[in-house]
């Protein structure tokens, strides 16, 4: 009865009242929430552009080019967030003071963007390297296929061929990898700012669990499986956008 009350409460905005901070968890939430979504989204930004840019590299020239890229990827699924967290506050905020080593800034959205640069690249670091490995696999696979080679013996430019055929096909596949990469996000941030002492929601959690916080503990998680359905049910939505082989959840065995 106690946990139908607090769901009803809930549905309503009342998150109840937070036993350490002595307020109500939706003000705790909403003053901290903004900044986690922020981070979550410059390093979905980051691994989109470099994962895609990478894996695309890779399966287009080959070679050595291929192989650097197949290293450097593997030293960065092999990187935790919280190593690399480290490594970039040692190396960019104390020996070469570039950026700040904690904090996530007050003074507007510049200076917000600044000191969330290294947390982000921490945070994106090892999803760079599986984004960038699922696309290279991916495109690769429709190199490999019946179309693209019928459109290279058309004499459709190769470049065009990339675009429209190769790198097109892949997409499904890479949306479906973008869907786990933003749910790895919601849970690896919790590490993230807890390196460098951000006062998001992750921070918050990982303080709240310590001190048996339990009203502010249930909502964090009511958020993080609320917005990991949501973004399984937007990749779900938009899959058969992407990918007209795929309709109602079944692929044609066509190519």
């Amino acid at each position: 009865m106690r946990y139908f009350r607090w769901l009803g409460d809930v549905l309503q905005g009342d998150f109840g009242r937070s036993i350490t901070y002595r307020t109500d968890v939706s003000r705790l939430l909403a003053d901290r929430l903004p900044t986690t979504l922020m981070l979550i989204a410059m390093s979905l930004v980051v691994v989109v552009a470099v994962g895609l840019f990478l894996g695309r590299i890779a399966a287009v020239r080959g070679g050595a080019t291929d192989s650097a890229i197949l290293v450097t990827t593997t030293f960065a699924v092999g990187t935790p967030s919280f190593v690399a967290a480290v490594l970039l506050q040692g190396l960019f905020a104390v020996n070469l003071g570039w950026f700040p080593s904690s904090g996530a800034g007050d003074g507007g959205f510049g200076d917000m963007l600044w000191h969330l640069t290294l947390p982000s690249v921490a945070l994106a670091l090892y999803l760079i390297g599986m984004l960038a490995r699922v696309t290279r696999s991916a495109m690769l696979e429709a190199l490999d296929s019946d179309h693209v080679t019928v459109a290279r013996s058309r004499g459709v430019p190769e470049r065009q061929v990339i675009r429209r055929h190769v790198f097109r096909n892949s997409l499904g596949t890479v949306l479906t990898t973008g869907g786990l990469i933003v749910s790895t996000l919601l849970v690896c941030t919790i590490l993230v700012e807890t390196a460098f002492s951000i006062g998001g929601i992750g921070q918050l959690l990982e303080l709240s669990t310590t001190t048996k916080d339990f009203p502010t503990v249930q909502a964090i998680s009511l958020i993080i499986v609320a917005l990991f359905m949501i973004v399984n049910l937007i990749v779900d939505l938009l899959l058969p956008l992407v990918d007209p082989r795929v309709t109602l959840g079944t692929r044609s065995a066509a190519v």
